[in-house]
């Protein structure tokens, strides 16, 4: 078996193959050939979660194992720390191991991506970012190979991390700027990434009805990012129906206020398959919280690239 590091795994996976990936993926899972149960997730120390996410497109089979610890940036540890191994469906035979927290930054960012070139997210704007961590960094990334981006403004609480990673930015070709407050170019801005742990939204009530938000953050009940009065007057689409009924708790929050139904969601599923597309009305947004088929996509990927598909 071979074994992939950090380094190796992002430099394998490319945002636009692996965003093809999942595209692909969904058409088969509506076919009924994919597996991908529900992740199970199990709390652990110092507020931390354990998730075991396994799927399988009968070709290939992948489990990741992952720890999340949303505090960790204060004693400079990753937050996702794991590893994904990826087998030969047919007989076991493991092919890859590879790092499990590239893989979930690279297709997180990855299907906000694909979500923002199938709904229209306009191309020719600047990207405002909520957040410095790994997925502000990887969403940046992504939008600069997939939409083309070469302006974006960043937004965090901690502002010597935004000022790191807008200068690792600026090193790969994307002019970022930092500000102190984002109210100021949501004139300008049309593409909005939220990629924070906030416990309270942080996006404004109301945005212009042609604007794009990927919220990517507020991955458990009590956390949220966008506001209850927001999600009511947008057009919401998500990764996953049992994931985000589960984990997105701005979502969660908006219908338990009566500002949401979950009837009115539109899946990523329902977008690919059927073509489904924003009618107009309001913002767009998509909220994704993850599951194990994006994760089967990017290994779809690494098996190819590294030629180690059964």
């Amino acid at each position: 078996m071979r074994q992939l590091d950090t380094h190796q795994t992002i430099e394998l996976l490319d945002y636009q193959a692996i965003a093809d990936a999942c595209a692909e993926l969904l058409i088969l899972a509506r076919q009924g050939q994919t597996l991908c149960p529900p992740r199970s997730a199990m709390p652990i120390a110092n507020d931390g979660t354990l998730l075991l996410m396994p799927a399988t497109d009968h070709t290939i089979a992948i489990t990741k194992l992952v720890t999340v610890h949303p505090f960790n940036g204060d004693a400079a540890l990753p937050t996702i720390q794991g590893e994904m191994v990826i087998v030969d469906a047919a007989n076991g035979r493991r092919l890859l191991l590879v790092d499990g927290a590239a893989v979930s930054a690279r297709r997180t960012a990855a299907v906000s991506l694909l979500a923002a070139q199938r709904l229209g997210a306009q191309r020719n704007t600047p990207v405002l970012v909520y957040g410095a961590g790994t997925q502000a960094q990887v969403h940046l990334e992504a939008f600069q190979a997939g939409l083309g981006t070469t302006h974006a403004y960043l937004y965090s609480r901690s502002r010597p991390r935004a000022d790191a990673l807008a200068k690792k930015m600026q090193q790969q070709g994307l002019n970022v700027q930092v500000i102190d407050d984002p109210n100021t170019v949501l004139d300008e801005t049309k593409v909005i990434v939220t990629a924070t742990t906030s416990q309270t939204p942080v996006l404004p009530e109301r945005l212009a009805s042609d604007t794009f938000v990927a919220a990517v953050g507020a991955f458990r009940p009590q956390m949220a990012e966008i506001p209850p009065a927001l999600a009511k007057s947008s057009q919401v689409f998500i990764d996953t129906e049992e994931g985000a009924k589960d984990e997105a708790g701005d979502l969660i929050q908006a219908a338990e206020q009566g500002q949401f139904n979950w009837s009115d969601a539109i899946t990523l599923e329902q977008v690919i398959c059927e073509q489904v597309q924003p009618q107009g009305h309001g913002p767009v947004i998509f909220k994704s919280v993850g599951q194990s088929l994006w994760d089967l996509a990017a290994a779809r990927v690494l098996i190819n690239a590294t030629g180690r598909a059964p």
